[in-house]
């Protein structure tokens, strides 16, 4: 199995994790990583709204895909597009890690983001979480960065902010998480669909590969994940619009939280349902009638 990736740490990590568990698995399987430059990590002085958004880190590993020279690529879920390539699907997530967004600041200057004085510089290169944290902690300055998870913490050693914000499980799989100094409740801040979980995208009429992806998926994480993403489709949105969805099962139920906001956070939408898990897509189809009962399809639109 050929697995297409990006070349950033991060992303080589949740590569290689992957491969251990098809190795884990099928203990006979040659596994190849092929590592890849994408548009969005060649440009990282524009923003991502300005280039495409995060669909700007797969693209390049999807052609691999469909052009026969890789046989499934790893992603984290957050950064795919809920449209997918003709040809293309999601066949395998592993289970979820820690979900949550982080605050970082430089070691020993807060303990949280109510120490931060007003005006500190939060570096973030996401609307959702600006906009949620805007709520919140008005006073703070939020700033865009880009670039990996060791770019920025360097820009943040160096000065150029007071504090960023990051996903916890990107650092703790970089062993970084005594860099962490705030982990950020998904009441105040929504995580985005997927965020916290590596997916695997193959070609669906490759059925050998496939059944190995299936082999290795955590069913319950996939449920929660798919939920997310539907919800982001019925409402027309990307993942780089101020949008957070959020689901988890707790018993024979699920629960899904949802941020939708203008990029200027003006007007704003928080809903929340509990619902029987045996029925996920009727919850779904009746949470995003809600969302758009209250405008939340016409905020995505205002934005694209």
């Amino acid at each position: 199995i050929r697995i297409a990736t990006r070349e950033s740490a991060l992303a080589l990590w949740q590569a290689n994790f992957v491969a251990d568990q098809i190795r884990a698995n099928f203990p006979a399987m040659v596994v190849e990583i092929i590592g890849m430059t994408t548009t969005g990590d060649r440009n990282r002085q524009s923003s991502l709204s300005e280039i495409g958004g995060k669909g700007v880190f797969v693209k390049e590993l999807e052609t691999a895909l469909l052009d026969g020279k890789a046989d499934i690529a790893v992603h984290s879920m957050k950064d795919l597009p809920g449209e997918l390539p003709a040809g293309l699907a999601i066949t395998g997530i592993c289970q979820r890690a820690d979900p949550r967004d982080a605050l970082v600041c430089k070691q020993g200057d807060c303990q949280s983001l109510a120490d931060l004085p007003a005006g500190a510089r939060v570096g973030t290169g996401s609307a959702r979480r600006r906009l949620q944290l805007q709520q919140q902690y008005p006073q703070l300055s939020y700033q865009d960065i880009r670039g990996n998870v060791d770019t920025r913490l360097g820009k943040l050693d160096k000065g150029d902010y007071d504090a960023i914000i990051l996903a916890v499980a990107g650092l703790q799989r970089l062993g970084l998480d005594a860099r962490i100094t705030q982990k950020l409740g998904t009441d105040l801040c929504v995580p985005a669909a997927g965020q916290g979980v590596i997916g695997m995208e193959s070609r669906l009429d490759d059925a050998a590969t496939n059944a190995i992806m299936a082999a290795i998926t955590d069913a319950e994480t996939k449920t929660c994940v798919m939920a997310e993403r539907q919800v982001t489709r019925q409402l027309g949105a990307d993942c780089s619009l101020p949008i957070g969805v959020f689901a988890e099962v707790s018993g024979n139920e699920i629960n899904i939280r949802v941020f939708v906001a203008d990029m200027q956070g003006k007007q704003v939408i928080r809903e929340a349902v509990t619902g029987d898990l045996a029925a996920v897509d009727s919850v779904v189809s009746s949470l995003g009638e809600k969302l758009i009962s209250q405008g939340a399809a016409d905020l995505v639109s205002s934005v694209t």
